[in-house]
């Protein structure tokens, strides 16, 4: 990589996204002296996430043709954009110039709706397993999962794990490390059930009603 090289990477955008599967890569990147971090989507305005968190887009996806790194997150609002060809010929044009390319949680529909995830093992959010293989990718059981130069991160809390990946690969190991420490991100859950593999059928029950519950207001948004 080109040393003292600026690079760009863009964060797509979109009504009713999760908001910590940007927020925690955003933080995590941008402590990067090489990074810079910018908000896109299909036209320069304010978009509200899953609850009444609002962040402005600052640029159009005309006005980001070839950012270095894509960072493509996810939340209910992904499913009106399966169809959504501004948005998915905007993901295939950059993924051809990208150092990489990635998602965090349902954000890898995007990636798989545009055609980028045919046949390769990646991961999502464990309650959007089955929507991920019928768009022709291979879901699996993993917080953070390299293909080449695309990455997915499971549900929204491994976007930060996959950000760290994504430092230490765009700068080095040392300084990933620091960035961790400087956030001081050491995960010390008070209850291990953070996969369905862990959790039991009673919250794993409630989990699901959980997600039905607050992301119903938000699918009909076409």
């Amino acid at each position: 990589m080109e040393k003292g090289k600026i690079l760009q990477v863009a964060m797509p955008i979109f009504k009713a996204m999760t908001a910590l599967d940007f927020v925690g890569p955003y933080e995590v990147l941008n402590c990067l002296p090489n990074v810079k971090v910018v908000f896109v989507s299909h036209s320069v305005g304010l978009y509200t996430d899953l609850g009444t968190l609002t962040v402005q887009a600052t640029a159009s996806f005309d006005q980001v043709p070839k950012p270095d790194i894509v960072v493509v997150p996810g939340g209910v609002g992904t499913r009106a954009l399966l169809e959504d060809e501004a948005i998915l010929q905007w993901l295939r044009k950059v993924h051809e110039t990208s150092l990489y390319t990635t998602s965090v949680c349902t954000g890898s529909l995007l990636l798989a709706a545009a055609g980028l995830l045919n046949g390769l093992e990646v991961t999502t959010h464990w309650n959007a397993f089955d929507l991920l293989t019928s768009l022709g990718a291979k879901p699996v059981k993993a917080r953070v999962v390299q293909q080449g130069k695309i990455i997915t991160a499971a549900g929204v809390s491994s976007g930060i794990d996959m950000a760290l990946q994504l430092a230490a690969l765009i700068t080095d190991e040392t300084t990933a490390k620091a960035v961790q420490l400087y956030l001081e991100y050491d995960p010390q859950p008070p209850f291990d059930c953070g996969s369905p593999d862990k959790a039991g059928p009673e919250v794993l029950s409630k989990a699901r009603t959980l997600a039905h519950n607050r992301t119903t207001p938000f699918t009909e948004l076409k």
